[in-house]
Protein backbone atom coordinates (compact mmCIF):
# COMPACT_ATOMS: atom_id res chain seq x y z
CA UNK A 1 0.00 0.00 0.00
CA UNK A 2 3.00 2.54 1.20
CA UNK A 3 4.94 1.64 -2.13
CA UNK A 4 1.50 2.19 -4.30
CA UNK A 5 1.10 5.59 -3.11
CA UNK A 6 4.81 6.44 -3.97
CA UNK A 7 4.44 5.05 -7.32
CA UNK A 8 1.21 7.30 -7.65
CA UNK A 9 2.93 10.24 -6.10
CA UNK A 10 6.09 9.74 -8.85
CA UNK A 11 3.52 9.63 -11.47
CA UNK A 12 1.72 12.93 -10.75
CA UNK A 13 5.03 14.67 -9.99
CA UNK A 14 6.44 13.59 -13.67
CA UNK A 15 3.16 14.47 -15.70
CA UNK A 16 3.26 17.73 -13.78
CA UNK A 17 6.41 18.39 -15.26
CA UNK A 18 5.74 17.45 -18.70
CA UNK A 19 2.57 19.72 -18.61
CA UNK A 20 5.15 22.60 -17.35
CA UNK A 21 7.06 21.65 -20.10
CA UNK A 22 4.85 21.62 -22.87
CA UNK A 23 2.97 24.71 -21.46
CA UNK A 24 6.08 26.82 -21.38
CA UNK A 25 7.20 25.27 -25.01
CA UNK A 26 3.72 26.62 -26.11
CA UNK A 27 3.98 30.24 -24.67
CA UNK A 28 7.37 30.84 -26.16
CA UNK A 29 8.73 30.19 -29.39
CA UNK A 30 11.83 30.58 -31.22
CA UNK A 31 12.33 30.75 -34.67
CA UNK A 32 15.44 31.66 -36.38
CA UNK A 33 16.66 34.12 -39.43
CA UNK A 34 18.80 35.85 -41.65
CA UNK A 35 16.65 39.18 -41.53
CA UNK A 36 13.31 40.17 -39.51
CA UNK A 37 11.44 43.13 -40.56
CA UNK A 38 8.99 44.45 -38.36
CA UNK A 39 5.71 45.73 -40.19
CA UNK A 40 4.13 44.57 -43.74
CA UNK A 41 3.25 47.67 -44.94
CA UNK A 42 4.65 49.98 -47.68
CA UNK A 43 8.31 49.75 -46.57
CA UNK A 44 8.30 46.50 -45.21
CA UNK A 45 6.89 44.50 -48.38
CA UNK A 46 10.16 45.57 -50.12
CA UNK A 47 12.41 45.19 -47.51
CA UNK A 48 11.12 41.69 -47.18
CA UNK A 49 11.16 40.51 -50.65
CA UNK A 50 14.15 42.27 -51.75
CA UNK A 51 16.10 40.66 -48.69
CA UNK A 52 14.46 37.30 -49.70
CA UNK A 53 14.94 37.81 -53.57
CA UNK A 54 18.67 37.86 -52.16
CA UNK A 55 18.72 34.21 -50.79
CA UNK A 56 18.06 35.25 -47.30
CA UNK A 57 15.89 33.59 -45.11
CA UNK A 58 13.07 36.44 -44.16
CA UNK A 59 10.32 36.81 -41.14
CA UNK A 60 7.62 39.56 -41.01
CA UNK A 61 6.45 40.23 -37.91
CA UNK A 62 3.01 41.80 -38.50
CA UNK A 63 0.77 43.99 -35.72
CA UNK A 64 -2.33 43.52 -38.18
CA UNK A 65 -4.28 40.33 -39.84
CA UNK A 66 -2.97 41.93 -43.46
CA UNK A 67 -0.75 43.34 -45.28
CA UNK A 68 -0.36 46.88 -46.46
CA UNK A 69 -0.88 49.07 -43.42
CA UNK A 70 -1.95 52.42 -44.21
CA UNK A 71 -0.57 52.37 -47.53
CA UNK A 72 -3.78 50.42 -48.77
CA UNK A 73 -5.23 53.71 -49.33
CA UNK A 74 -2.70 55.46 -51.14
CA UNK A 75 -2.50 55.75 -55.22
CA UNK A 76 0.77 55.74 -56.07
CA UNK A 77 4.28 56.49 -55.82
CA UNK A 78 7.07 59.38 -56.84
CA UNK A 79 9.63 58.41 -59.08
CA UNK A 80 11.57 60.05 -61.56
CA UNK A 81 13.18 59.11 -65.65
CA UNK A 82 10.75 55.78 -65.33
CA UNK A 83 10.40 54.64 -68.86
CA UNK A 84 6.77 55.26 -68.30
CA UNK A 85 8.12 59.31 -67.83
CA UNK A 86 10.26 58.89 -71.33
CA UNK A 87 7.46 57.47 -73.25
CA UNK A 88 5.09 60.47 -71.95
CA UNK A 89 8.00 63.02 -72.60
CA UNK A 90 8.47 63.75 -69.31
CA UNK A 91 11.37 65.81 -69.06
CA UNK A 92 11.87 66.06 -65.59
CA UNK A 93 16.07 64.33 -64.63
CA UNK A 94 16.91 63.46 -61.57
CA UNK A 95 19.22 66.01 -61.07
CA UNK A 96 16.52 68.33 -61.99
CA UNK A 97 14.30 66.89 -58.88
CA UNK A 98 17.09 66.44 -56.56
CA UNK A 99 17.75 70.75 -57.21
CA UNK A 100 13.82 71.17 -56.70
CA UNK A 101 14.09 69.16 -53.79
CA UNK A 102 16.70 70.35 -51.82
CA UNK A 103 15.79 73.89 -52.97
CA UNK A 104 12.17 73.29 -51.52
CA UNK A 105 13.84 71.94 -48.12
CA UNK A 106 16.29 74.77 -47.87
CA UNK A 107 19.01 71.77 -47.66
CA UNK A 108 17.35 71.35 -43.69
CA UNK A 109 17.76 67.26 -44.91
CA UNK A 110 20.09 64.36 -45.14
CA UNK A 111 21.15 65.73 -49.12
CA UNK A 112 22.70 61.99 -49.97
CA UNK A 113 19.37 60.34 -48.37
CA UNK A 114 17.75 62.04 -50.59
CA UNK A 115 19.92 61.42 -53.86
CA UNK A 116 19.17 58.02 -52.73
CA UNK A 117 16.07 57.82 -52.72
CA UNK A 118 15.71 59.87 -56.13
CA UNK A 119 18.30 57.62 -57.96
CA UNK A 120 16.58 54.66 -56.68
CA UNK A 121 13.33 55.97 -57.91
CA UNK A 122 13.22 54.98 -61.29
CA UNK A 123 14.35 51.35 -61.23
CA UNK A 124 11.90 50.56 -58.27
CA UNK A 125 8.79 51.24 -61.21
CA UNK A 126 10.44 49.04 -63.15
CA UNK A 127 10.90 46.49 -60.65
CA UNK A 128 7.50 47.31 -59.97
CA UNK A 129 5.91 46.51 -63.59
CA UNK A 130 7.72 43.14 -63.77
CA UNK A 131 5.22 41.72 -61.17
CA UNK A 132 2.24 43.62 -63.24
CA UNK A 133 1.73 46.08 -61.62
CA UNK A 134 0.64 49.12 -64.45
CA UNK A 135 1.37 53.16 -63.65
CA UNK A 136 -0.05 56.24 -65.08
CA UNK A 137 2.95 59.30 -64.43
CA UNK A 138 0.51 62.26 -63.24
CA UNK A 139 0.62 65.65 -61.78
CA UNK A 140 -0.99 66.03 -58.60
CA UNK A 141 -1.74 70.00 -58.78
CA UNK A 142 -1.37 72.68 -61.85
CA UNK A 143 2.57 73.58 -60.86
CA UNK A 144 3.51 69.93 -59.64
CA UNK A 145 5.85 67.76 -61.21
CA UNK A 146 4.47 64.82 -63.11
CA UNK A 147 6.22 62.46 -61.10
CA UNK A 148 2.97 61.11 -59.43
CA UNK A 149 2.82 57.69 -60.69
CA UNK A 150 -0.34 56.68 -60.02
CA UNK A 151 -1.51 52.78 -59.95
CA UNK A 152 -3.87 51.01 -62.31
CA UNK A 153 -6.38 48.64 -61.01
CA UNK A 154 -7.13 46.12 -64.03
CA UNK A 155 -9.36 44.51 -61.89
CA UNK A 156 -11.59 47.45 -61.32
CA UNK A 157 -10.82 49.77 -64.78
CA UNK A 158 -11.04 53.72 -63.73
CA UNK A 159 -10.04 52.70 -59.69
CA UNK A 160 -6.51 53.43 -59.04
CA UNK A 161 -5.16 52.08 -55.56
CA UNK A 162 -2.06 51.38 -54.31
CA UNK A 163 -3.44 48.40 -53.06
CA UNK A 164 -2.95 45.98 -55.42
CA UNK A 165 0.39 47.26 -55.59
CA UNK A 166 1.21 46.32 -51.82
CA UNK A 167 -0.95 42.63 -52.78
CA UNK A 168 1.32 41.85 -55.67
CA UNK A 169 4.34 42.45 -53.11
CA UNK A 170 2.70 40.51 -50.22
CA UNK A 171 2.07 37.31 -53.03
CA UNK A 172 5.54 37.47 -54.13
CA UNK A 173 7.18 37.83 -51.05
CA UNK A 174 5.18 34.69 -49.90
CA UNK A 175 6.44 32.87 -53.39
CA UNK A 176 9.83 34.00 -52.48
CA UNK A 177 9.35 32.20 -48.88
CA UNK A 178 8.73 35.34 -46.53
CA UNK A 179 7.11 33.98 -43.71
CA UNK A 180 4.84 36.74 -42.28
CA UNK A 181 3.66 36.64 -38.56
CA UNK A 182 0.12 37.60 -38.50
CA UNK A 183 -1.67 39.43 -35.66
CA UNK A 184 1.95 39.43 -33.83
CA UNK A 185 3.34 42.71 -32.77
CA UNK A 186 7.08 43.25 -31.98
CA UNK A 187 7.78 44.31 -28.72
CA UNK A 188 11.91 44.59 -28.68
CA UNK A 189 14.54 44.39 -31.07
CA UNK A 190 17.29 41.73 -29.05
CA UNK A 191 20.70 43.24 -28.97
CA UNK A 192 24.37 42.28 -27.75
CA UNK A 193 27.22 44.22 -27.63
CA UNK A 194 26.84 46.91 -29.82
CA UNK A 195 25.21 43.84 -32.89
CA UNK A 196 21.26 43.63 -33.25
CA UNK A 197 20.81 39.70 -32.98
CA UNK A 198 16.67 39.34 -33.41
CA UNK A 199 13.22 40.49 -32.55
CA UNK A 200 10.79 39.66 -29.72
CA UNK A 201 7.02 39.75 -30.23
CA UNK A 202 3.63 38.40 -29.04
CA UNK A 203 1.49 36.40 -31.11
CA UNK A 204 -2.52 36.83 -30.67
CA UNK A 205 -2.41 34.66 -27.73
CA UNK A 206 -0.30 36.33 -26.09
CA UNK A 207 2.54 33.88 -26.60
CA UNK A 208 6.44 35.07 -26.84
CA UNK A 209 7.94 34.59 -29.95
CA UNK A 210 11.41 35.24 -30.35
CA UNK A 211 13.18 35.25 -34.42
CA UNK A 212 16.84 34.87 -33.68
CA UNK A 213 18.56 37.24 -36.67
CA UNK A 214 21.67 38.89 -37.96
CA UNK A 215 20.07 42.30 -39.18
CA UNK A 216 16.35 43.91 -38.34
CA UNK A 217 14.12 46.76 -40.42
CA UNK A 218 11.89 48.23 -38.59
CA UNK A 219 9.11 49.55 -41.05
CA UNK A 220 6.49 50.15 -38.58
CA UNK A 221 4.38 53.11 -40.25
CA UNK A 222 5.25 56.15 -37.87
CA UNK A 223 2.91 57.55 -34.60
CA UNK A 224 -0.30 58.72 -36.78
CA UNK A 225 -2.83 56.90 -34.09
CA UNK A 226 -0.52 57.94 -30.62
CA UNK A 227 -1.95 61.16 -29.69
CA UNK A 228 0.22 61.20 -26.89
CA UNK A 229 3.47 61.07 -29.35
CA UNK A 230 1.85 63.58 -31.73
CA UNK A 231 1.35 66.00 -29.03
CA UNK A 232 4.55 65.73 -27.43
CA UNK A 233 6.75 65.86 -30.84
CA UNK A 234 5.13 67.64 -33.09
CA UNK A 235 3.37 70.89 -32.46
CA UNK A 236 -0.13 69.83 -32.33
CA UNK A 237 -2.77 68.38 -30.66
CA UNK A 238 -5.04 65.44 -31.91
CA UNK A 239 -8.98 66.07 -32.08
CA UNK A 240 -8.17 69.60 -31.03
CA UNK A 241 -6.13 71.16 -33.90
CA UNK A 242 -5.10 67.78 -35.44
CA UNK A 243 -7.86 65.83 -37.44
CA UNK A 244 -5.07 63.52 -39.15
CA UNK A 245 -5.77 59.95 -40.47
CA UNK A 246 -5.43 57.29 -37.53
CA UNK A 247 -4.85 53.81 -38.61
CA UNK A 248 -5.00 51.36 -35.59
CA UNK A 249 -1.50 49.75 -35.98
CA UNK A 250 0.32 52.91 -36.04
CA UNK A 251 1.49 53.67 -32.70
CA UNK A 252 4.98 54.61 -32.82
CA UNK A 253 6.29 50.94 -31.71
CA UNK A 254 8.78 50.71 -34.10
CA UNK A 255 10.38 53.90 -33.32
CA UNK A 256 10.25 53.05 -29.67
CA UNK A 257 12.32 49.83 -30.54
CA UNK A 258 14.72 51.34 -32.09
CA UNK A 259 15.17 54.35 -29.73
CA UNK A 260 15.73 51.95 -26.66
CA UNK A 261 18.01 49.75 -28.98
CA UNK A 262 20.16 52.80 -28.91
CA UNK A 263 18.69 54.86 -32.43
CA UNK A 264 19.41 58.82 -32.39
CA UNK A 265 16.17 60.59 -31.77
CA UNK A 266 14.97 62.55 -34.74
CA UNK A 267 13.25 65.09 -33.40
CA UNK A 268 14.05 67.67 -35.55
CA UNK A 269 11.99 65.49 -38.27
CA UNK A 270 9.10 64.67 -36.63
CA UNK A 271 5.70 66.02 -37.81
CA UNK A 272 2.47 65.91 -39.68
CA UNK A 273 2.50 64.93 -43.77
CA UNK A 274 -0.14 67.87 -43.55
CA UNK A 275 -2.97 68.74 -45.66
CA UNK A 276 -6.21 70.34 -44.51
CA UNK A 277 -9.87 69.29 -44.37
CA UNK A 278 -13.13 69.20 -42.40
CA UNK A 279 -13.16 68.82 -38.48
CA UNK A 280 -14.15 65.79 -37.30
CA UNK A 281 -15.15 64.14 -40.68
CA UNK A 282 -17.56 65.09 -43.34
CA UNK A 283 -21.12 64.07 -41.48
CA UNK A 284 -24.03 63.78 -44.01
CA UNK A 285 -22.08 65.54 -46.89
CA UNK A 286 -22.01 64.72 -50.65
CA UNK A 287 -18.85 64.86 -52.68
CA UNK A 288 -20.87 68.14 -54.20
CA UNK A 289 -21.15 69.90 -51.04
CA UNK A 290 -16.82 69.56 -49.92
CA UNK A 291 -15.67 69.92 -53.60
CA UNK A 292 -17.35 73.26 -54.69
CA UNK A 293 -16.66 74.97 -51.49
CA UNK A 294 -12.93 74.54 -51.64
CA UNK A 295 -12.70 75.47 -54.89
CA UNK A 296 -10.79 78.34 -56.12
CA UNK A 297 -13.58 80.96 -56.61
CA UNK A 298 -13.97 80.69 -53.00
CA UNK A 299 -12.76 82.89 -50.64
CA UNK A 300 -11.34 82.01 -47.43
CA UNK A 301 -10.86 83.63 -43.74
CA UNK A 302 -10.10 83.38 -40.76
CA UNK A 303 -11.46 84.13 -37.66
CA UNK A 304 -10.96 88.01 -37.69
CA UNK A 305 -12.71 87.76 -40.99
CA UNK A 306 -10.02 88.11 -42.96
CA UNK A 307 -8.18 86.58 -46.19
CA UNK A 308 -4.82 84.85 -45.33
CA UNK A 309 -4.14 82.66 -48.74
CA UNK A 310 -4.35 82.48 -52.47
CA UNK A 311 -7.49 80.25 -52.93
CA UNK A 312 -6.27 79.45 -56.26
CA UNK A 313 -3.49 77.21 -54.74
CA UNK A 314 -6.09 75.44 -53.23
CA UNK A 315 -4.75 72.31 -54.69
CA UNK A 316 -1.95 72.40 -53.29
CA UNK A 317 -3.46 70.02 -50.03
CA UNK A 318 0.03 70.84 -48.39
CA UNK A 319 0.28 74.65 -48.75
CA UNK A 320 -3.10 75.10 -48.13
CA UNK A 321 -3.13 73.24 -44.79
CA UNK A 322 0.00 75.27 -44.12
CA UNK A 323 -1.80 78.35 -44.19
CA UNK A 324 -4.54 77.11 -42.26
CA UNK A 325 -2.26 75.64 -39.51
CA UNK A 326 -1.01 79.61 -38.94
CA UNK A 327 -4.31 80.58 -38.18
CA UNK A 328 -6.12 81.33 -34.88
CA UNK A 329 -7.16 78.57 -33.74
CA UNK A 330 -5.57 76.98 -36.59
CA UNK A 331 -9.35 77.02 -38.64
CA UNK A 332 -10.18 78.34 -41.71
CA UNK A 333 -13.49 79.23 -43.75
CA UNK A 334 -14.24 78.84 -47.13
CA UNK A 335 -17.18 80.92 -48.39
CA UNK A 336 -19.01 80.66 -51.72
CA UNK A 337 -22.63 82.47 -52.17
CA UNK A 338 -24.95 81.28 -54.01
CA UNK A 339 -24.01 82.68 -57.53
CA UNK A 340 -20.83 80.43 -57.33
CA UNK A 341 -23.15 77.55 -56.13
CA UNK A 342 -25.45 77.91 -58.96
CA UNK A 343 -22.10 78.20 -61.65
CA UNK A 344 -20.18 74.85 -60.69
CA UNK A 345 -23.57 73.33 -60.70
CA UNK A 346 -23.97 74.27 -64.02
CA UNK A 347 -20.44 74.17 -65.24
CA UNK A 348 -18.82 72.11 -63.26
CA UNK A 349 -15.84 72.49 -61.16
CA UNK A 350 -12.57 73.81 -61.69
CA UNK A 351 -8.92 71.95 -61.74
CA UNK A 352 -8.34 71.24 -58.17
CA UNK A 353 -5.67 68.40 -57.15
CA UNK A 354 -6.29 65.49 -59.12
CA UNK A 355 -9.73 66.08 -59.87
CA UNK A 356 -10.77 67.25 -63.48
CA UNK A 357 -13.24 69.38 -64.87
CA UNK A 358 -16.63 67.94 -64.46
CA UNK A 359 -20.34 68.18 -63.61
CA UNK A 360 -21.53 68.21 -60.00
CA UNK A 361 -24.73 67.68 -58.49
CA UNK A 362 -26.77 70.46 -56.99
CA UNK A 363 -24.69 72.13 -55.04
CA UNK A 364 -26.82 74.51 -52.62
CA UNK A 365 -28.86 71.37 -51.90
CA UNK A 366 -25.54 68.80 -51.06
CA UNK A 367 -24.87 71.74 -48.23
CA UNK A 368 -28.35 72.03 -46.95
CA UNK A 369 -28.71 68.27 -46.52
CA UNK A 370 -25.50 68.10 -44.68
CA UNK A 371 -26.21 70.83 -42.18
CA UNK A 372 -29.99 69.23 -41.92
CA UNK A 373 -27.94 65.94 -41.08
CA UNK A 374 -26.27 67.11 -38.03
CA UNK A 375 -22.83 68.77 -39.77
CA UNK A 376 -21.07 71.35 -37.32
CA UNK A 377 -18.76 72.17 -39.75
CA UNK A 378 -20.79 73.66 -42.77
CA UNK A 379 -23.18 76.32 -42.69
CA UNK A 380 -25.81 77.94 -44.78
CA UNK A 381 -26.83 82.13 -43.41
CA UNK A 382 -28.90 84.05 -45.99
CA UNK A 383 -26.71 87.04 -44.64
CA UNK A 384 -23.63 87.94 -43.88
CA UNK A 385 -24.51 88.42 -39.84
CA UNK A 386 -26.07 85.01 -39.78
CA UNK A 387 -22.77 83.71 -41.38
CA UNK A 388 -20.65 85.57 -38.48
CA UNK A 389 -23.20 84.42 -35.71
CA UNK A 390 -22.63 80.82 -36.73
CA UNK A 391 -19.07 80.62 -37.70
CA UNK A 392 -18.05 82.56 -34.98
CA UNK A 393 -16.30 84.82 -37.62
CA UNK A 394 -16.07 88.73 -36.75
CA UNK A 395 -18.55 90.01 -38.90
CA UNK A 396 -16.64 94.15 -39.15
CA UNK A 397 -13.13 92.04 -40.68
CA UNK A 398 -15.71 89.67 -42.55
CA UNK A 399 -17.40 92.57 -43.99
CA UNK A 400 -14.36 94.40 -44.93
CA UNK A 401 -12.20 91.92 -46.04
CA UNK A 402 -15.31 90.91 -48.41
CA UNK A 403 -15.91 95.22 -49.72
CA UNK A 404 -12.17 94.90 -50.52
CA UNK A 405 -12.28 91.61 -52.75
CA UNK A 406 -15.48 92.12 -54.55
CA UNK A 407 -13.90 95.71 -55.31
CA UNK A 408 -10.58 93.71 -56.48
CA UNK A 409 -13.28 91.20 -58.31
CA UNK A 410 -14.76 94.02 -60.47
CA UNK A 411 -11.07 95.23 -61.37
CA UNK A 412 -9.93 91.55 -62.40
CA UNK A 413 -6.93 92.11 -60.16
CA UNK A 414 -6.52 90.69 -56.56
CA UNK A 415 -4.74 93.55 -54.95
CA UNK A 416 -3.84 90.95 -51.86
CA UNK A 417 -2.73 87.67 -52.93
CA UNK A 418 -2.95 88.22 -56.90
CA UNK A 419 -5.11 85.63 -57.35
CA UNK A 420 -5.80 84.08 -60.98
CA UNK A 421 -8.35 86.47 -62.78
CA UNK A 422 -10.39 83.77 -64.00
CA UNK A 423 -11.12 82.56 -60.85
CA UNK A 424 -12.61 85.61 -59.10
CA UNK A 425 -15.93 86.26 -58.65
CA UNK A 426 -17.75 88.49 -56.20
CA UNK A 427 -19.57 87.19 -53.20
CA UNK A 428 -22.71 89.36 -52.69
CA UNK A 429 -26.20 86.95 -53.51
CA UNK A 430 -27.22 85.15 -50.72
CA UNK A 431 -27.49 82.38 -49.45
CA UNK A 432 -23.79 82.35 -48.14
CA UNK A 433 -22.73 78.67 -47.92
CA UNK A 434 -19.36 78.15 -45.82
CA UNK A 435 -16.90 75.00 -44.37
CA UNK A 436 -14.62 75.18 -41.25
CA UNK A 437 -11.17 73.72 -42.73
CA UNK A 438 -8.58 72.66 -39.88
CA UNK A 439 -5.06 71.11 -40.13
CA UNK A 440 -5.19 66.98 -41.11
CA UNK A 441 -2.73 64.82 -42.22
CA UNK A 442 -2.05 61.03 -43.60
CA UNK A 443 0.29 60.06 -41.03
CA UNK A 444 3.45 61.05 -39.20
CA UNK A 445 6.75 61.67 -40.38
CA UNK A 446 10.58 60.82 -39.17
CA UNK A 447 11.73 59.73 -35.19
CA UNK A 448 14.33 57.64 -35.98
CA UNK A 449 18.11 58.53 -37.76
CA UNK A 450 19.24 57.01 -40.76
CA UNK A 451 21.88 57.75 -43.23
CA UNK A 452 21.32 56.85 -47.15
CA UNK A 453 22.01 53.31 -46.66
CA UNK A 454 18.75 52.96 -44.25
CA UNK A 455 20.85 52.05 -41.45
CA UNK A 456 20.17 53.16 -38.46
CA UNK A 457 22.08 55.64 -36.84
CA UNK A 458 23.06 56.06 -33.15
CA UNK A 459 23.37 59.25 -31.26
CA UNK A 460 27.30 59.80 -32.37
CA UNK A 461 26.04 59.31 -35.81
CA UNK A 462 27.47 55.74 -36.09
CA UNK A 463 25.17 52.96 -37.88
CA UNK A 464 24.13 50.10 -35.56
CA UNK A 465 24.89 46.55 -36.83
CA UNK A 466 22.57 45.09 -38.61
CA UNK A 467 19.84 48.10 -37.51
CA UNK A 468 17.86 49.46 -40.76
CA UNK A 469 15.03 51.57 -40.94
CA UNK A 470 12.66 52.77 -43.70
CA UNK A 471 9.23 54.68 -44.33
CA UNK A 472 7.62 57.28 -42.37
CA UNK A 473 9.44 55.85 -39.27
CA UNK A 474 12.64 57.16 -40.58
CA UNK A 475 11.52 59.80 -43.19
CA UNK A 476 13.43 62.76 -42.49
CA UNK A 477 13.71 64.20 -46.00
CA UNK A 478 10.46 66.53 -45.46
CA UNK A 479 12.16 69.48 -43.79
CA UNK A 480 9.04 71.77 -42.71
CA UNK A 481 6.96 70.56 -45.45
CA UNK A 482 5.58 68.07 -47.18
CA UNK A 483 7.95 67.87 -50.70
CA UNK A 484 4.35 68.15 -52.99
CA UNK A 485 5.94 70.00 -55.84
CA UNK A 486 7.15 66.68 -56.76
CA UNK A 487 4.28 64.43 -55.98
CA UNK A 488 4.22 60.81 -54.86
CA UNK A 489 6.70 60.98 -52.27
CA UNK A 490 5.97 59.28 -49.32
CA UNK A 491 4.92 56.21 -50.89
CA UNK A 492 7.91 56.43 -52.88
CA UNK A 493 10.31 57.18 -49.87
CA UNK A 494 8.49 54.11 -48.73
CA UNK A 495 8.92 51.44 -51.16
CA UNK A 496 12.36 52.62 -52.11
CA UNK A 497 13.90 53.06 -48.78
CA UNK A 498 12.50 49.51 -48.02
CA UNK A 499 14.31 48.04 -50.98
CA UNK A 500 17.35 50.15 -50.43
CA UNK A 501 17.44 48.77 -46.64
CA UNK A 502 17.10 44.95 -48.22
CA UNK A 503 19.96 45.73 -50.35
CA UNK A 504 22.07 46.65 -47.50
CA UNK A 505 20.95 44.22 -44.57
CA UNK A 506 21.92 41.51 -47.23
CA UNK A 507 25.24 42.95 -48.01
CA UNK A 508 25.50 43.19 -43.78
CA UNK A 509 24.28 39.15 -43.68
CA UNK A 510 27.00 38.01 -46.48
CA UNK A 511 24.73 37.25 -49.19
Amino acid sequence: MKNTRYLWLLLVICVGFVFSVSSAWAQAQTLEADVVVIGAGTAGLPAALTAADGGAKVIVFEKTNSTGGTGNMGMGPFAVESRLQREKHVALTKDQAFDIWMNYTHWRVNALLVKAYIDKSADTIDWLEKMGIQFLPTAYFTGSEFTWHVVQNQSVPGFNVMSAALKALADKAKEKGVQILFETPATKILKEGDRVVGVVGNDKSGNTVQVNAKAVIVATGGFGNNPEMIKKYTSYEWGVDLFSTRTPSTTGDGIRMAWEAGAAQDLEAMNIELTFGSAGGPVGVSASGTTALTQPRAIMVNLQGKRFYNEGLMGNTTFTGNAIAHQYKRQGFAIIDAAIAKYYTENGVDRVGMRPEGKLGNVESAVMEAVKKGNKNMYVANSLEELANKTGIDLAGLRETLNRYNEDCEKGYDSLFHKDHKYLTPLKQPNYYAIKLVPTGYGTLGGIKINEKAEVLSKEFKPIPGLYAAGVDANSVYADSYVFVLPGNTMGFALNMGRIAGENALKYIGK
